[in-house]
């Protein structure tokens, strides 16, 4: 008799569990075969419930939900109020308007520092009364050192703006427009670039009919090559047409591309200089401060971040997290183990067998599970009143990457899940909160890898918006 209370003390909470638990095993016979799903749903809270669980403690490639606990550990050790600030420093003095000396741009990795800001703190500098700079310029980026693309981002898609690399000297968004043009169809097409970026395009790019079906027409691609000082090759083919085709590239040699720019706009300030433009990977030790120029605040940042999933803004960050972590250079490794060491120390988190290779969620290295996931989100939602980046993310219906997303588009899901999404090939993930009647909410994780359509007729991702839809109506109030 008494065994058999032991047992029943033992299995009732057990199955106390199955009983309120959602399960999850009816709604994946609708994904294609071979998929491989993880999820977990939780009530919010110290002492949260389990809602629904399946093969949570699985490694997997979070994509973008990366971006999540960038931000918590972004918010935790910079601050909302944190700020990336460009300087212009001179370690010497202005006489009859002339700097005798050194001009130190000491650069931050600002995502958001643009042309129209450097514009204005030169033309700062000739209301300073300087005309004539007797000595260098110095690019001081020693803010961030090593290698500016991360381990583990695909090498195909560089010179795509969405993996623009986060040197400590950004500029526009490190990303240039330009414009390719078919010819009459056999003949070559045209590219034009603005003259304001310097950037070298060419293209041997050929015009086939829209509808040829020579299979060496059907295979041949449009391409894109690069070699060293931003110089980039478009080849392959292009089918004729009377439409210009827009394209962006990623500035792939910042310093370059920003001493360029700089050059020039020295040029439309009047500003001479007698010296050469030198970049330095040291820090500088110049005490003069000419004029500095700042970015917005993290808390707008992370917003931008959290909502457009923007990869540059989630970089710079992470490579500052190291920087000013560790008080170092920052690097990608150090960025890797600062976020581990912040979330360890302030938010008792333990990441150690994670691996974490950029901020964006880009490398294809990255490793994570729902389970840690959603101890991230935990923290976040226990503690949002001080933190705030629940309101930061995507809102279903209504803004960022969830604005159009078919499976949330529609009551009961617009405008009540906020979360932030992660694709890249193969992969739908979700990462977020569902709010309730009562103001608290259930956080949920879905990392889903393997995902191939199997069904023709309708779209690819068909498929995964029907189990989202389908699935989640069960924790919607």
């Amino acid at each position: 008799m008494t065994n058999f209370r032991i047992f029943l003390l033992f299995i009732l909470p057990f199955m106390s569990f199955l009983l309120q638990a959602q399960s999850v095993e009816p709604y994946i016979t609708s994904l294609p075969k071979g998929s491989d799903l993880s999820i977990l749903v939780q009530s919010v809270g110290n002492n949260h419930k389990t809602l629904a669980k399946y093969k949570s403690d699985q490694f997997k490639q979070p994509a973008s939900t990366q971006k999540v606990i960038t931000a918590l550990a972004a918010q935790l050790e910079l601050g909302s109020d944190f700020r990336f600030v460009t300087k212009i420093l001179t370690n010497g003095s202005i006489s009859n308007r002339q700097l005798n000396g050194d001009l130190i741009i000491q650069l931050s990795g600002d995502p958001t520092f643009t042309r129209d800001r450097l514009k204005n703190m030169l033309a700062s500098l000739r209301q300073q009364g300087i005309e004539k700079i007797s000595g260098n310029i110095v690019l001081d980026t020693s803010i961030f050192t090593s290698h500016d693309k991360a381990e583990g981002w695909s090498w195909n898609n560089l010179t795509a703006c969405y993996n623009a690399p986060p040197s400590a000297a950004i500029i526009d968004d490190s990303c240039f427009y330009a414009t390719i043009t078919p010819g009459k169809i056999g003949s070559r097409a045209s590219v034009s670039v603005s003259s304001s970026n310097p950037v070298i395009v060419t293209a041997d790019v050929k015009t086939i009919a829209s509808n040829s079906k020579d299979l060496n027409d059907k295979y041949c691609e449009l391409d894109v090559s690069y070699s060293d000082k931003n110089r980039y090759h478009l080849s392959g083919c292009i089918a004729a047409s009377s439409e210009k085709t827009p394209l962006k590239f990623a500035v792939l040699d910042g310093i370059d591309y920003f001493s360029s720019i700089l050059k020039n706009e020295f040029k439309q300030q009047k500003i001479t200089y007698s010296g050469t433009l030198i970049e330095k990977n040291q820090k500088t030790n110049a005490k003069n401060l000419l004029v500095s120029s700042q970015s917005a605040p993290l808390s707008e940042l992370l917003t931008v971040m959290l909502k457009k999933s923007n990869n540059l803004y989630a970089d710079a960050i992470f490579r500052t997290l190291g920087a000013h972590y560790f008080n170092i250079q920052g690097t990608w490794r150090n960025g890797g183990d600062a976020v581990k060491q912040i979330l360890r120390k302030k938010a008792a988190i333990n990441l150690e067998n994670l691996v974490i290779a950029d901020g964006s969620g880009l490398s294809r290295l990255n490793l994570v599970s729902a389970d840690k996931l959603m101890e991230i989100l935990q923290y976040i939602a226990i503690n949002n009143s001080q933190l705030g980046i629940i309101e930061k993310l995507p809102i279903a219906g209504v803004d960022g990457t969830l604005q159009y997303r078919k499976s949330f588009s529609q009551p009961p899901f617009k405008q009540a899940i906020r979360a932030k999404t992660g694709y890249i090939q193969g992969s739908y993930n979700l990462a977020g909160f569902i709010p309730k009647s009562d103001g608290s909410y259930i956080a949920f994780v879905q990392l889903l890898s393997g995902y191939q359509a199997d069904s023709q007729g309708e779209p690819k991702n068909g498929a995964i918006m029907r189990f989202e839809s389908e699935f989640y109506k069960n924790f919607i109030n």
